[in-house]
């Protein structure tokens, strides 16, 4: 067998494989004896059917499976002496040339091979990203106080007999239904509960934006080249059956920016020696079971519960994936934070909106 290679670009590389009869024979002849061993026809005996008569039957098959693995394994070969960033797997090439698929006949294959760039991201504190702190307004406070009583409220008849929901009245009821028995007992300390909720809301939405904005800078440094064409059609391969061409195409910009920042993080975790462990990954996910327990009112879910809800999402393998991405994107922002500098900016929660 002979591979050659020829470097398309920077990113995209040819293989042509030539397989001689004799790198495939013996796995074939094999095949066919195996074969034998098993088949069952009518006028013979059990494994004693003709080699002819097996190999008119199985022979295709047997040629088929013999040679591609001999295509594997030159391909696995190959990859691991080149040491290339292979991204997804080799592709049939498009200029792949015809094959007569007859036992003893010599075949050539081509495959593209595509790999992700060489990625030099050195960062300091002269990277820059803005932390929005924003502004409690008395208006905002107003609202917040608005809605709160509201969600206090009880379902009333009014003076047509139709149900509707009225806000309840500033006081210690209200007070303890919102913030639990007391908690809050005058309108001075509503004002600075109220606030006190804004300002831990605020600072939610701030730190998410601070690490998206964080992200999106050192994709946008890394300027990481990538490719694009292959992408597209390795993506339809794997995706044959559930998504087409076109809706590949569509999705292909959310790819690419998702698979940049997956790029970006595998090689700061390595740069900065992060290691994701097993604890990390079990509270990240009773972290998230937690929330969503939160989502449908309920809190204060035993810790045996947690776990035992946290390991059922684990067991899924795409959840499980996303919980431990979720723990990677922590630790890689948090180091990161720690290098470059995060200048602090107010700003008003409507212009933070319109962000």
């Amino acid at each position: 067998m002979k591979l050659t290679k020829k470097q398309i670009d920077d990113l995209n590389v040819q293989v042509t494989m030539e397989i001689k009869a004799e790198d495939y024979q013996p796995a074939e002849k094999k095949r066919l004896s195996e074969r034998r061993r098993t088949a069952d026809f009518k006028g013979f005996r059990k494994g004693m059917a003709p080699m002819s008569l097996i190999q008119r039957v199985y022979g295709e098959q047997a040629l088929a499976e013999a040679v591609n693995d001999v295509i594997s394994e030159g391909l696995n070969d190959f990859l691991k002496k080149s040491k290339l960033r292979v991204v997804g797997e080799p592709l049939a090439s498009e200029d792949q040339p015809e094959n007569e698929w007859v036992s003893g006949k010599d075949f050539t294959f081509k495959f593209d091979v595509a790999q992700t760039p060489e990625i030099t991201l050195t960062l300091s504190k002269d990277d820059k990203v803005t932390l929005y702190n924003i502004d409690v307004t008395e208006k905002a406070k107003k609202e917040m106080k608005e809605n709160m009583l509201r969600q206090a409220g009880e379902m009333k008849e009014n003076d047509k007999g139709e149900k509707e929901l009225v806000p309840a009245e500033p006081g210690k009821e209200a007070y303890d239904r919102l913030f639990g028995p007391d908690k809050v007992h005058d309108e001075k300390e509503f004002d600075a509960a109220v606030a006190e909720h804004l300002t831990s809301n605020y600072e939610q939405e701030a730190d998410y934006r601070l690490s998206k904005d964080i992200r999106e800078y050192l994709v946008e440094k890394a300027a990481l080249q990538l490719p694009e064409d292959f992408l597209k059609r390795w993506l339809i391969k794997v995706n044959e059956g559930k998504f087409s061409a076109e809706d590949v195409e569509k999705e292909f910009d959310m790819f690419l920016k998702d698979f940049r920042w997956q790029l970006v993080r595998e090689h700061l975790m390595k740069e900065y020696k992060l290691k994701v462990e097993a604890k990390d990954i079990q509270e990240a996910a009773e972290s998230y079971v937690a929330y969503q327990y939160a989502m449908y009112g309920i809190g204060n879910v035993p810790a045996d519960m947690l776990k035992e809800a946290a390991q059922r999402v684990l067991a899924d393998e795409r959840q499980g994936r996303q919980i431990e991405e979720g723990v990677e994107d922590q630790k890689v922002l948090a180091a990161v934070k720690d290098v470059i500098t995060i200048s602090k900016k107010k700003i008003t929660v409507e212009k933070f909106r319109a962000l």
